[in-house]
């Protein structure tokens, strides 16, 4: 019919009727992101009947206007239509509206397109795509991004469609669209970022100490210093807090989740509902004053392991004015997730991993060495080179730091060697927190924290598995640092008292190897230092840009989760000065271990290296032969390296077919040049960073960027609750020093040996506080996308990066089958231990929640 009328018009009007090109737009309309704000949608639909409508127009990618600056030439604007009659699901959350272009020769191939929104709300504008474009076919732009009304933009916004170009290939009517995009998302430094603002900017961590409250609050400035480096942050905006001018002003907690992040960088809806942020808010606001008046008033100390176990088996009995004062400030929907109630009972909390098979195999000398291979922070063990083992720390400041370890405290344990032959055969290995804690254990110790520099050293048995042989704990000298170290020496004990005391030399390491590994394993490692690449990538490099649309996935949600780390996490007094051992001095603590971080040594291979793990050996695969066959973290993490580098390498090859492509493309020597001179601006002058001139410096340090943020990340975090939800397997604070014989602490020890564990380790209080953070920071939200997955198939119109891409999926599954295997052989004994806990943190694949697996392409959480 319509053919026909088409006729019917051409015949009495002697033309043919204007050509009309279809489109579909994807959005997600306010209401249904915030459920709460039925405001908007009222207001919306009256802006609509009175004419202020959503309006698009196309932009020509082949011919430009001479009257608009040599841009690329514009379509006349089309409307979305029936805003009104389009209802929503609030499930699904999406609607398709269609627009109906005029079509014009003269646009010949859009480009882009720019929207403006007249409307009383903004939106999340998923896509857009046009159907049967002449000699197009359809054409995507994938948009994933807020539209605000068009009053908070200088200027109209603009989505290019899903084709790739480095900067000297853009077609000249995109080209001025293209820099002026960027010019926007740099900003002008100046002024207090709002939530529509899409401004990516560099600042100081001067924003975790609270001058205001008093100088309990306040804090070292991280970044900008030789004595504090730090990467840097998204810079918000906010002014100067009244008492000190070089600290950045705080929100309240009740703003935490207003925090500014650059308005494409805020969660998702999904990820937003999850309760991941409210109920991190509702612990520090609402639960942690309740709890202490109520532990310090009605709870004593968990007095035996079976009292630990009451939190996952039955909770803790509350008061019923507890009970309802907690239900009045807090949603049924929060307690259900957060905190796991039936009514009387109240703290039960998921039963962890590491002790839902065997409730005592986590006390095993073996199981605390396998973590050490394949728990939740596997990235510190080294191979130990010399006997005793040696100090970098300067013995003008530190005096005597030498280890007082014996090679007769050993060497009846090693199988026959000498220490001397087991060094030489790579048979020793060290768990060294000695150089990183000394310097910090006088003002540690000053707080409620008691804890030791340690140093504990492994030996590699036949079977493959690692056997401790001894702990070093050491404290600086009581007469000034320049004595050196005093330091007790501890090993195995069978039985009695002295194999408590064992227990609790374990225990102060786990303290040290927990602390460390939320702090520079977890945070450091892979939070802090990928946002400079975040920020200077949205700085720099366009959309079309070929390394963007690689690494863009990886820095999804990364921004956000930072800042509310450092407004409720890692700021003075947050829940991570609360619930570890470093107390008010943790940050300081990590800017101080920034000084060892070296960008090419982020790369597995290179890692493993440093650390003495591997050799090199042209027999093996990947020409690395591991010291310990059996080591699950870098047997599963070489493999994704590798697979990740083959991806990366398919598709900079595509788009880079020289060395000098490399260096000629202006964005990316834009973009690596500021990310070392600003992002990581402290330090600019190191000698080791990748020059970025030939292809394989830009294919080794993207392939470094997607490992930090996904399988790094994955394997250092979501291992969490199933290790540490278990708080004696992994205390992250100590409370008092080894008993000395002749003291009552002693005598408790020998007599109540349990008790006398559990008073050392973190307290009750704590111990809950602690297990909540790490259950939520190791779920899966509902929306999780995962290595060798994209959020929608048409992220570039280029078939063989797609295709590319299609291998490397393929490719990781086959390595998941292949950890599957491995996790079921039974020679394999690092695998599963005597916890029976298979290594599954680099599977790559996850359903959503509390999984123990699965690699997220980003740091999301």
């Amino acid at each position: 019919m319509k053919e026909m009328f088409k006729n019917v018009v051409k015949c009495l009007t002697g033309q043919e009727t204007k050509k009309k090109i279809k489109g579909t737009v994807v959005l997600m309309k306010k209401n249904v992101l915030d459920f709460n704000d039925f405001t908007a949608s009222i207001l919306d639909r009256v802006h609509e009947f009175l004419g202020k409508r959503v309006s698009l127009q196309l932009v020509s990618a082949v011919n430009v206007d001479p009257g608009n600056g040599l841009k690329g030439k514009l379509g006349k604007p089309a409307y979305l239509e029936d805003w009104i009659t389009t209802i929503t699901s609030l499930t699904a959350g999406e609607s398709a509206f269609s627009v109906t272009f005029d079509w014009d020769e003269d646009i010949g191939t859009p480009g882009a397109f720019l929207i403006r929104n007249n409307h009383h709300s903004e939106f999340y504008l998923r896509s857009l795509t046009l159907e049967n474009v002449p000699g197009q076919g359809d054409i995507h732009f994938i948009c994933n991004s807020w539209v605000y009304p068009s009053d908070k933009y200088d200027k109209d916004r603009i989505f290019f469609s899903n084709k790739t170009y480095l900067p000297c290939e853009t077609p000249e009517p995109l080209l001025k669209y293209r820099e002026e995009e960027l010019e926007n998302l740099r900003g002008d430094g100046r002024g207090n970022l709002q939530e529509w603002d899409r401004v990516y900017d560099y600042a100081y961590y001067n924003d975790l100490g609270d001058p205001d409250k008093g100088p309990e609050y306040a804090r070292q400035i991280l970044g900008g210093s030789n004595e504090y480096p730090y990467p840097r942050r998204g810079r918000t905006g906010r002014p100067s807090s009244e008492s000190d001018v070089n600290s950045e002003s705080r929100l309240s907690l009740t703003k935490s989740f207003d925090i500014y992040v650059p308005t494409d960088e805020r969660f998702g809806h999904l990820k937003m509902s999850d309760f991941l942020a409210y109920a991190l808010k509702s612990v520090v606001q609402v639960l942690k004053p309740e709890l202490e008046s109520l532990f310090d008033n009605t709870i004593d100390e968990f007095d035996s392991f079976e009292d630990v176990l009451k939190l996952y088996e039955g909770g803790i009995k509350l008061p019923e004015g507890i009970l309802k004062y907690i239900r009045d400030n807090i949603s049924a929907e929060m307690l259900k997730e957060f905190f796991r109630t039936d009514g009387e009972g109240f703290l039960r909390y998921p039963l962890p991993q590491v002790i839902k098979e065997d409730k005592s195999a986590w006390r095993t000398d073996e199981e605390f060495a396998r973590e050490m291979l394949a728990g939740v922070n596997p990235v510190v063990i080294r191979c130990l080179q010399e006997f005793p083992p040696a100090t970098k720390l300067d013995p003008k400041v530190y005096g005597n730091q030498t280890s007082t370890m014996r090679k007769e405290q050993i060497e009846n344990n090693l199988d026959g060697l000498t220490v001397d032959e087991a060094i030489r055969q790579k048979k020793l290995f060290i768990l060294d927190y000695h150089d990183a804690l000394m310097p910090y254990l006088r003002r540690i110790n000053s707080t409620s924290s008691k804890i030791y520099a340690s140093r504990t050293i492994l030996f590699l048995q036949k079977n493959g598995t690692l056997k401790p042989l001894v702990i070093e704990l050491s404290l600086p000298h009581s007469e000034g640092d320049q004595y050196g170290a005093i330091s007790e020496v501890y090993t195995p004990g069978e039985q009695g008292v002295e194999n408590s005391i064992w227990q609790l030399a374990k225990a102060y390491v786990a303290v040290n190897d927990s602390g460390y590994h939320q702090l520079i394993s977890h945070w450091l490692h892979t939070h802090a230092a990928i946002e400079p690449f975040i920020i200077a990538a949205n700085r720099h490099l366009s959309v079309l840009h070929p390394i963007y649309k690689l690494l863009h996935p990886h820095f999804r949600d990364t921004m956000n989760i930072n800042a509310l780390a450092r407004q409720i996490l890692i700021n003075a007094g947050g829940l991570l000065e609360i619930t570890v051992f470093p107390s008010k001095y943790a940050m300081e603590m990590s800017s101080v271990l920034y000084k060892d971080w070296i960008f090419p040594e982020q790369a597995l291979p290179a890692e493993l290296v440093k650390r003495g793990m591997v050799v090199e050996d042209s027999t093996s695969p990947h020409g690395l032969k591991l010291l310990i066959k059996d080591y699950p973290y870098a047997v599963d993490g070489l493999e994704i390296w590798f697979a990740i580098k083959t991806w990366v390498e398919d598709y900079c090859s595509f788009y880079y077919k020289e060395d000098d492509t490399v260096k000629k493309d202006a964005e990316l020597q834009s973009w690596w040049k500021e990310l070392r001179e600003e992002g990581h601006g402290d330090k600019k002058n190191e000698t080791w960073w990748p020059k970025m001139q030939t292809r394989e410096d830009l294919i080794e340090t993207c392939t470094i960027i997607i490992w930090i943020a996904s399988a790094l990340h994955a394997a250092v975090n979501f291992g969490q609750y199933p290790y540490a939800g278990y708080l004696p397997n992994r205390p992250t604070i100590s409370r008092r020093f080894m008993p000395v014989k002749g003291t009552p602490e002693y005598d408790e020890l020998v007599e109540y040996p349990e008790k006398a564990f559990l008073k050392t380790i973190t307290a009750q209080l704590q111990t809950l506080l602690g297990i909540s953070v790490i259950e939520l920071l190791s779920r899966h939200s509902s929306d999780e996308v995962y290595l060798g997955q994209r959020g929608t198939p048409h992220w570039t119109s280029d078939l063989e990066p797609l295709e590319a891409f299609e291998k490397f999926g393929k490719k990781l599954a086959e390595i998941e089958e292949r950890i599957i295997r491995r996790n079921n052989d039974g020679e394999l004994k690092n695998r599963v231990g005597p916890v029976k806990v298979p290594y599954t943190l680099l599977y790559p694949t996850s359903e959503s929640g509390l999984t123990g697996m699965g690699i997220p392409n980003s740091v999301t959480i």
